[in-house]
């Protein structure tokens, strides 16, 4: 199962609900806060070039926000990610 990985705030609204739907399809997120680490804030924006959380990867798939992570999900593309090597 490949690392998520979710640049978030600990009070983003979309962060939370992203971390409950990863969880309840049975992964585990590692979270980088922004708000307390700001040097994390400016490499988010380098390598994905948005300033919103939260901003998901998937191994080194950059999923992009909550709404690309929803749309993935009704997709039935998720699993197949979630599930790869």
């Amino acid at each position: 199962m490949p690392t998520i990985l979710m640049y978030s705030t600990k009070t983003c609204p979309f962060c939370i609900q992203a971390e409950h739907l990863l969880n309840r399809r049975g992964v585990q997120v590692e979270k980088i806060l922004v708000d307390v680490d700001t040097s994390q804030l400016r490499n988010m924006i380098k390598i994905t070039n948005r300033r919103t959380v939260p901003q998901i990867f998937i191994g080194d798939y950059h999923v992009g926000g909550y709404d690309d992570l929803v749309a993935l999900d009704i997709e039935g593309k998720l699993e197949p990610l979630l599930k790869a090597d």
